[in-house]
């Protein structure tokens, strides 16, 4: 009798697990997920060029970074742009000199 009951309550605890898990995994794919524009970078000597398209029917805000080799030459940022569904834009920037890192940042 004693192990019957053993064996209940270990599944009983398992069960209940499972629900929980279940659950818990049933939460997380009904919470919206924001999706952002799909951007590629480019650098070629002191010029900078990201490509972005946004396939997602809300709108997202890209904006591109340059940081520029020489301590000297001052680091730049494009203005925000929105991307609309379904729309490309082009971002261009540059240094006077040579490009130490480029990238893409979304709002």
């Amino acid at each position: 009798m004693r192990t019957t009951r053993r064996v209940a309550s270990a599944v009983l605890i398992v069960a209940m697990a499972g629900l929980v898990i279940a659950a818990s995994s049933s939460v997380a794919q009904e919470r919206p997920r924001h999706r952002e524009a799909a951007c590629s970078t480019r650098v070629r000597g002191s010029h900078a060029t990201a490509s972005c398209f946004n396939p997602y029917p809300r709108a997202d805000r890209v904006q591109l970074h340059v940081e520029c080799a020489r301590w000297w030459d001052p680091d730049m940022d494009t203005r925000p742009v929105e991307v609309g569904p379904a729309q490309h834009v082009q971002l261009a920037e540059r240094c006077w000199k040579e490009i130490r890192k480029a990238w893409v940042s979304h709002r």
